[in-house]
């Protein structure tokens, strides 16, 4: 069982972007979903982190951070780019039922995808984690792929780590280990699944039925597995994935 892909995104949203190594720290892979692209007058009047699933776009966007500066890749060929920084301005905004503690950040972002989407957005650094549903790492196997007749459409699912395996997902139990490379994974359960599977990972548009496909845990349709780090470290592709 080998690792066969390795992606994440700098700015959530924006097109799942596959590495060759990931970092794996304590709240999840190193640069995923750094920043965020916030309504600041959202439905209740408050800030909004933009939810992919209600603004398809976002995935045509290609973002890059190499821990300073930020670059965003716009369809038309745009490419904006600059060091962000914290404006000291600090958000609050509800993420799936939780707070999630934002700070703005300054540059040309905000104004060129605020533009290219058509409404206002800030953009805002998030804390590790904050912005993400569920685990902070997710895996997917390339059996379960098959399965449902995605093979290679590993970016449909934004998966942390894929595994080439014919092993189904859900036949790893929760809190089970899974080492990778370096780092350690205990596995905590299904990962819930929206819309966005139905999303062409580089466009956004809708091109495919694959979320009444899925498989249903709890009333909700699931797809990989959802863990946590439980020993950081350097994962590469090609890596070694052995169960504990």
């Amino acid at each position: 069982m080998l690792v066969s892909r390795l992606g994440l995104t700098p700015l959530k949203g924006a097109r799942h972007v596959a590495l060759p190594s990931v970092e794996l720290g304590t709240d999840g892979p190193v640069g995923d979903r750094v920043f965020c692209l916030v309504d600041p007058e959202g439905r209740d009047g408050g800030p909004r982190v933009l939810r992919t699933v209600e603004n398809p776009r976002l995935p045509a966007l290609r973002a890059s951070y190499d821990g300073t500066a930020l670059s965003v890749l716009l369809p038309d060929g745009t490419v904006v780019e600059g060091a962000p920084h914290d404006t000291g301005t600090e958000l609050k905004s509800d993420y799936w039922g939780r707070d999630a503690l934002l700070v703005e950040q300054d540059g040309p972002f905000a104004e060129a995808i605020g533009a290219w989407l058509g409404r206002r957005v800030v953009l805002a650094r998030a804390a590790a984690g904050d912005v993400v549903y569920g685990g902070p790492v997710t895996v997917v196997t390339t059996g379960d792929l098959h399965r449902l007749g995605l093979e290679g459409q590993d970016a449909r699912f934004r998966a942390t780590v894929t595994l080439d395996t014919d092993r189904r997902a859900d036949s790893f139990a929760p809190g089970s280990r899974l080492q990778l490379g370096a780092a350690v994974l205990e596995v905590r359960g299904a990962v819930p699944r929206c819309a966005v599977v139905d999303l062409d990972p580089t466009s956004g548009e809708r091109d495919a039925r694959v979320l009444t496909s899925l498989p249903v845990v709890a009333g909700e349709p699931t797809f990989g597995l959802d863990a946590r780090v439980s020993s950081p470290g350097q994962v590469h592709v090609g890596d070694r994935a052995v169960v504990g």
